[in-house]
């Protein structure tokens, strides 16, 4: 069986993926709530490295130990934070450790934390020479235990990367007609990972959050996301309302039967594993609307 046939196999279709900074909450809460997701019966969970999160490696170092059942994936590792003979040898460490536990999601984050670093933000090359050099890290001190990378990826270059030089992709913040999209580029092969926004909710509830999503990523000049969107057919219009069309494709709501319909449609349409995100003000809401969603959704 192939590292990435294997890879499908644990991680099953459903996963969840929940918060950093500024929600995620203190170790022990985390873990607990790690713990609970296991037990409802989510196959994996996810996290990202964002502004004022904890170190990716470290985090998932102390979730593999105290959590041994379920599969743990970095939603993502942020390239502008370590070199990436760092990341090979933080993902090889892990594998190591709990092996067939771990995926690593690798990503270039937001322009704004490109300057800050005093680093020109150009995604695609950013990424390339950062596998090149994970893969010669690899060369001089292969890993006794393979791990998965995926790579953040949205838009086609990023996608064709992920398909020529990662085992997949993790999509983020992206339209159910993503999947299909991305599929069209990775081929069969490769791992489709994306994250789906989920509420159990009205539709004005949905756009209130798709209104929050938008302008968090104007906040932080995450530009990617706005032009994927209008690759997918999505005007200025749509965004800025957002229409009702925009709305339903960004955020699965309605009851959970309904969400549970919806995130089959995604499977169906080519993803692997779906991860899904409730739209949630805190850390602990974000957990009980996953744990009340599991019944529908992993049935």
């Amino acid at each position: 069986m192939t590292l990435i046939d294997d890879t499908r196999a644990r991680l099953g279709a459903i996963g969840a993926w929940l918060p950093s900074a500024p929600l995620q909450p203190p170790p022990d809460v985390e873990r607990a709530a790690t713990r609970r997701l296991a037990d409802a019966g989510y196959r994996s969970v996810w996290s990202g490295e964002g502004p004022g999160s904890r170190e990716v490696f470290a985090h998932f170092g102390d979730l593999l130990a105290t959590v041994p059942d379920v599969v743990l994936g970095a939603g993502i590792a942020n390239a502008w934070l370590r070199r990436a003979t760092t990341a090979y040898k933080g993902g090889a460490t892990l594998a190591q450790a709990h092996p067939g536990r771990f995926v690593l999601g690798i990503g270039v984050g937001h322009a704004v934390q490109a300057a800050q670093l005093g680093e020109d933000y150009r995604p695609i090359d950013r990424m390339r020479a950062y596998l090149s050099e994970m893969d010669t890290a690899a060369a001089g001190n292969p890993s006794t235990v393979a791990f998965p990378r995926v790579l953040a990826a949205v838009g086609p270059k990023m996608l064709e990367l992920s398909r020529d030089h990662a085992d997949g992709a993790h999509p983020f913040a992206q339209p159910v007609s993503h999947t299909p999209y991305a599929r069209g580029i990775l081929g069969p092969d490769k791992l489709l990972i994306p994250q789906q926004t989920v509420l159990l909710g009205s539709r004005e509830d949905a756009r209130e959050s798709v209104r929050r999503r938008v302008a968090q990523l104007r906040e932080y000049s995450v530009t990617v996301y706005l032009a994927g969107w209008k690759r997918l057919g999505y005007t200025d219009a749509d965004i800025a309302g957002p229409s009702d069309r925009f709305v339903d494709d960004l955020v699965l709501w309605g009851d959970a039967a309904t969400i549970a319909k919806r995130v089959g449609e995604i499977l169906d349409a080519g993803a692997d594993h779906v991860l899904l995100t409730p739209s949630a003000v805190t850390f602990e809401s974000t957990v009980d609307a996953l744990a009340e969603l599991a019944p529908a959704v992993l049935r």
